[in-house]
């Protein structure tokens, strides 16, 4: 082993049976792939949520997938990877968070229905403030994410994946070692299946199985005649789910009271759970429940 100076991390290193007062003997790779898999190792299910493209409410569909899953008992864990737009604390209405660290790590955000959550977004004073980091730093940050945050046992821990499949989605999928599955996001217009493709040609070459498709703002319902509108066209999703022989999880529909909700920081699937919205997260919910621990 390589010695590399004062170990920074805030926990007792079991590989060389040193604390942070004392010069650990494990390089820095060597210990951050030690300090992830203990975190990792209380975790029953890791599942990333992507789509290789911005704006088709990956996020919100993260959001309350996440807060699907707590509503039904699991015990669930939200990782906001999406450095440049870390959003989730919006969406929570948590923008006024600060995370605290203790001896052991540092304790994640936890809702009133028990979602625990940690994002770039608590540690940053200015919301309005870019992020410009190169990789390394972005490394550090992810590492931290997943190994310093005291996440404990859980049932799911779900990462709100940036666009791309680049640096942040490669370290990742490599540092968690196993990926139980990935669901893509996609809304029903071509560009948007476009990139879609290109999300599950990286799942499937990074060995991650992939949970289905879903389709995001779908079909409206007209609030004055209650006709079905397909603003973003209809049934993209579902298209691509078959051509790639993947299962299709559903659609979740173009919805202003969606738009609302999340920009007041209150989930559907909490603020509206009647409606055809959070029925639809909460169908979403028992489909990667169902793919993840089949009969």
């Amino acid at each position: 082993m390589v010695v590399t100076g004062e170990c920074r991390l805030l926990h007792t290193c079991e590989m060389c049976e040193f604390n942070n007062e004392t010069d650990c003997k494990a390089d820095k790779n060597e210990h951050n792939r030690w300090l992830v898999n203990k975190r990792m190792n209380e975790i029953k299910h890791k599942l990333i949520v992507g789509s290789n493209k911005g704006g088709v409410g990956k996020s919100t569909v993260t959001t309350n997938l996440a807060i699907a899953l707590a509503e039904k008992g699991f015990a669930v864990g939200l990782a906001d990877a999406d450095l440049h737009g870390p959003n989730i604390p919006k969406l929570l209405q948590a923008e006024d968070v600060r995370l605290k660290a203790t001896d052991v790590g540092i304790d994640p955000y936890e809702t009133r229905n028990g979602l625990k959550v940690a994002s770039l977004g608590f540690l940053i004073e200015d919301p309005n403030m870019h992020i410009a980091w190169r990789d390394a730093v972005k490394y550090d940050f992810i590492i931290e994410l997943l190994g310093n945050i005291n996440w404990g046992p859980l049932d799911y821990l779900l990462f709100d994946l940036p666009p791309g499949t680049g640096n942040e989605q490669i370290t990742i999928i490599d540092f968690i070692g196993e990926v139980d599955g990935a669901v893509v996001v996609t809304t029903p217009q071509d560009l948007a299946i476009l990139d879609a493709r290109k999300m599950i040609s990286f799942a499937r070459d990074s060995n991650v199985p992939i949970v289905g498709v879903i389709e995001n703002m779908s079909t409206m319902s007209c609030p004055h005649c209650n006709e079905d509108i397909d603003v973003f066209k209809k049934g993209g999703g579902k298209k691509l789910a078959e051509e790639l022989v993947l299962p299709y999880l559903g659609s979740i529909p173009l919805d202003g009271e969606i738009v609302a909700n999340s920009d007041s920081g209150e989930p559907v699937v909490l603020s509206r759970p009647d409606s055809v919205a959070a029925k639809a997260f909460l169908k979403l919910a028992d489909n990667c429940h169902k793919f993840l621990n089949p009969e």
